[in-house]
């Protein structure tokens, strides 16, 4: 990636026709440059004369050729997106009158943004930290509710301050062990022992917090995996096409009909859900179905949510089919202790409602409870189901703005800063002398570094600012 002050332009709005389209500029000829070729409605007017965060009509124009009519917003240094001189043309939508601009300025002196080169920019000039700038891609990307939230929240900074309070107070007792291992033929301690292991383990909760939060940040990031499964012929094909409220699945009364897993993603409550149908489980001597219901435990696997359907008109009150469901159940609990499962009865469209409350309650004496009544085929309980599947994804922690991580960058970098958080915690239990442990130190403040952008490389900045898109 280059990194110089040349001056950059790519499109800001996405590529192909539309209303209006924005060309930006950013680099500190850039309003001079622009100048050279705009000519204001009002004779006389120079760009690099106004004042920063104006917008002013005119025509881009080379040679007594008009290529548009447009409207040049002015942003000039510091006070810009990326702290240097920026425009911004807003211009027809036409492709054509697109690139002819763009050309215009390639040819005159000015070079194409690289992915991300803006937000690029601004990180060099400290106008956020690298863990903002990679937010920005999140919140391009956020397709919901959710995971625009967790953006936002660390694209503001939330995060950053989280981590920049831990690394100041560990580098001021660091800089005191330093000075210690200065003065150590003198004996001299500067740093408060007490106090420094009080910070440790505080240094060492928070860093739990923000990775056991991980598991809840990615997956509503990138969507909640949500494996349906049960006996063939439940209905698992139905209740898929209910939740979607369409028909993707087919159904049939065949036993076995599904032997793939389909997929479908939606939005519920403001979070993403992945929906998996399944293959029925059972025992079965059809080799193909036999390799679904394989991929069905593969998928288990992949879940964060199971949803366990059964039929409940095939309960009949029978006290044996009772006990193969409720072991059938645990089965797949012992199997997947990890996974948090919910249990549904169907078609209880066709059933008494006295004989539904008796079958659950029999489910529940073999210790199956909170199982969730409703009837695919005719979408009755399916706004419980939807409720259910709300609580369950535990969104709660976006309302009481707690920091949630889901970036798998800073996920490893916690993981670094608390495996050499714990050697030094090990090192102070231990009364081992400080100029050991300041190493664990010095790696806990290096990893903290890694997630602001403190401490960067060049290979760490190409690959991050690689997957922005142009313009960005």
């Amino acid at each position: 990636m280059q990194h110089n002050n040349d001056t950059i332009i790519a499109l800001a709005t996405s590529s192909g026709v539309g209303a209006i389209a924005i060309i930006r500029l950013s680099g500190e000829k850039s309003i001079e440059i622009v100048n050279q070729f705009f000519q204001s409605k009002f004779r006389g007017k120079n760009l690099s004369k106004v004042k920063s965060h104006t917008i002013h009509l005119g025509n881009i124009i080379d040679n007594n050729r008009i290529f548009d009519e447009v409207l040049v917003s002015v942003f000039k240094n510091p006070y810009s997106y990326t702290g240097e001189n920026v425009v911004e043309i807003s211009c027809h939508g036409s492709v054509y009158i697109q690139q002819e601009i763009l050309q215009l300025f390639l040819k005159n002196g000015v070079r194409h943004a690289d992915p991300g080169e803006f937000t690029l920019r601004a990180f060099i000039n400290g106008k956020m930290d690298l863990s903002q700038a990679e937010a920005v891609a999140d919140v391009i990307a956020s397709d919901s509710k959710a995971s625009h939230q967790i953006a936002m929240q660390q694209m503001r900074g939330g995060f950053s301050i989280e981590i920049a309070s831990l690394r100041e107070q560990l580098l001021n007792f660091a800089s005191l062990i330093e000075l210690e291992l200065d003065f150590a033929e003198e004996d001299v301690e500067f740093a408060d022992k007490k106090q420094f292991q009080e910070l440790v383990k505080k240094i060492t909760l928070v860093l739990k917090r923000l990775i056991d939060s991980f598991a809840v940040g990615n997956v509503l990031k990138n969507g909640i995996p949500v494996a349906i499964v049960g006996e063939p012929n439940v209905g698992k094909s139905t209740l898929l096409n209910a939740i979607l409220n369409e028909e993707k699945a087919i159904v049939s009364h065949i036993a076995g009909t599904t032997r793939d897993a389909i997929e479908d993603e939606i939005i519920l409550n403001g979070v993403t859900y992945r929906f998996i149908d399944t293959a029925g489980i059972r025992e079965t001597k059809d080799e193909i179905e036999s390799i679904g219901i394989q991929k069905t435990f593969e998928k288990i696997k992949q879940a964060q949510l199971v949803i366990y359907l059964f039929d409940i008109n095939l309960l009949d009150n029978s006290e044996i089919n009772i006990k193969r469901l409720a072991n059938e159940i645990k089965k797949i609990q012992s199997q997947f202790p990890n996974k948090r499962l919910l249990v549904i009865a169907n078609k209880i469209d066709s059933i008494e409602k006295d004989k539904i409350y008796n079958l659950i309650k029999e489910l529940s004496n073999n210790q199956i409870t909170d199982i969730i009544p409703l009837s695919a085929k005719n979408k009755i309980g399916i706004d419980q189901l939807i409720q259910n599947l709300t609580e369950l994804a535990n969104i709660g922690v976006l309302s009481n703005n707690q920091t949630i991580v889901s970036n798998s960058r800073h996920f490893e970098a916690l993981n670094n800063a608390l495996n050499a958080i714990t050697e030094v915690q090990i090192g102070i239990d231990n009364n081992i002398t400080s100029d050991l442990f300041a190493i664990d130190i010095r790696r806990a403040l290096y990893h903290l570094g890694e997630i602001t952008g403190e401490i960067t490389t060049e290979d760490l900045l190409g690959n991050i600012f690689a997957n922005f898109c142009i313009g960005k």
